[in-house]
């Protein structure tokens, strides 16, 4: 019976992950997994001593804290600072493994007495702990906090720690079992990954922290495979092998999709040398709502391509607004959608979800970029280095060599900005040249509102 419902557990938590991959059902894998995890942990209780026990009741306890603190949190945390809060819980994610680690060995007092689960029990607190600490400079990144910019010295710390790591494995692998202080060199590992992590991600760049997010989400889930080894816990094996592997697979697809090598991106090293002329040289030609409604009543297909600036708006709900008024009137919109864009992996399709966008207006941006001068107007509504001409043409620009979304060969592009600051990664946009380019300036949602208004009345 016991195995039954790790069983049924174990088919519950794939399938709620395999629902999180549809936005349609997005919200019903949520539930699946956790009712899943809830009844792993049923199963635990009433399969150990704990039935009965005050272990029992902390553990309760414990759960309705979590769900009080989860709910209460996601609650009030704005979509604009989702990409935070995801960080948060990697980083949370990586702690409990660690804590996990160190509790079995100075808590529990357990005895390791066999190389490979001494070997499961070091490599859970490394991974934990680089995940934990290097989620939390995540963090601290894309909440825009000031942090020491990129030094070689980081760079030669992160070595040595590195290193220390290494040696430490390299000694527990070559002296006997009996001579190998464990909690020592647990200790050891788990301090130098600890302060690794942060050095780990220190270097990265604002561009390429999606691709952080999901590297040190795949390591929480590996972190996880290991203590579900160490404790024999079917459930914690099987989602850590799912989060592990789907963390990676989406980190090699998201390097892919930026033209970057992995290597690179935590080395957070640039192409260019940032040397191009700074943005306040360039001449922008701006537009009213009123215009930019005219253009789009005469438009046969239309495209919006959401960034960052949308979410900090909250216009999704008008661009779906939009969308059906333009549907009403014989218009075609699409969104497309940049592998990077925003601040994590599928920031963008969340957004356009809440708002019940169509997925099947949802365009990946390999799907249009070839045909991307079908458009007759583009509107670009913070999307600013995803739709950068200068990733192509300019090698002094820092994204230079990132596939972008080829806006600039529409007809006409409509650039929705609140003032004429760069994008996250500090490249100038060469868009902005462009003779078929024009500046809407003010709030997105209110333009927007704006410019459906002014279509009701043509």
């Amino acid at each position: 019976m016991l195995m039954f419902a790790y069983l049924a557990a174990t088919v519950g938590l794939v399938q709620g992950l395999k629902f999180m991959g549809d936005p349609a059902k997005a919200k019903m894998g949520n539930l699946v997994a956790a009712a899943s995890v809830l009844v792993a942990l049923v199963a635990l209780v009433l399969g150990t001593s704990w039935q009965g026990s005050s272990n029992l009741l902390l553990l309760l306890l414990m759960m309705v804290i979590g769900t009080v603190i989860g709910n209460v949190w996601s609650n009030r945390v704005a979509m604009t600072a989702m990409p935070q809060l995801v960080s948060i819980f990697n980083g949370l994610g990586g702690a409990c493994a660690t804590v996990l680690g160190l509790n079995q060995v100075f808590g529990q007092g357990t005895m390791v007495d066999d190389k490979l689960g001494g070997s499961v029990l070091l490599l859970t607190n490394l991974f934990g702990a680089v995940a934990f600490t290097g989620s939390m400079i995540a963090y601290l990144k894309l909440d825009g906090r000031k942090l020491p910019r990129p030094a070689k010295v980081q760079k030669t710390l992160a070595q040595i720690l590195l290193g220390i790591i290494v040696v430490v494995f390299g000694y527990y692998l070559l002296m006997p079992v009996e001579v190998t202080p464990f909690p020592l060199l647990l200790l050891v590992v788990t301090v130098a990954a600890l302060f690794y992590g942060v050095y780990f991600a220190l270097p990265v760049g604002g561009a390429d922290m999606p691709v952080m997010i999901s590297l040190l989400n795949a390591l929480s889930g590996v972190a996880t495979l290991m203590a579900g080894l160490v404790f024999r816990d079917p459930v914690m094996i099987i989602g850590g092998i799912l989060v592990g592997a789907t963390g990676i697979i989406l980190t090699l697809q998201m390097c892919v999709a930026m033209n970057r090598s992995l290597s690179g991106v935590l080395a957070g090293k640039f192409s260019g040398s940032g040397t191009a002329k700074a943005e306040g040289e360039q001449e922008l030609t701006s537009i009213t709502a009123v215009e930019t409604a005219s253009l789009l009543a005469f438009s046969k297909q239309v495209a919006v391509v959401p960034g960052y600036g949308m979410a900090v708006a909250q216009a999704q709900r008008e661009c779906f607004a939009l969308q059906e008024l333009l549907r009403q009137q014989g218009v075609d919109m699409h969104f497309i959608i940049h592998p990077v864009a925003g601040r994590m992996p599928g920031h963008m399709n969340v957004l356009l979800a809440e708002a019940n966008i169509p997925y099947a207006s949802v365009k990946e941006m390999s799907e249009v970029n070839n045909t991307m001068e079908h458009y007759d107007t583009v509107l670009v509504i913070g999307a600013n280095d995803v739709v950068n001409p200068a990733a192509e043409n300019d090698p002094d620009s820092p994204i230079y060599g990132m596939p972008i979304i080829r806006a600039y060969k529409a007809k006409q592009v409509i650039v929705l900005k609140r003032s004429t600051a760069k994008g996250y990664s500090g490249a100038v946009n060469t868009l902005f040249d462009r003779q078929n380019c024009k500046v809407l300036f003010g709030d997105a949602k209110s333009s927007l509102e704006e410019i459906i208004n002014e279509l009701k009345r043509i």
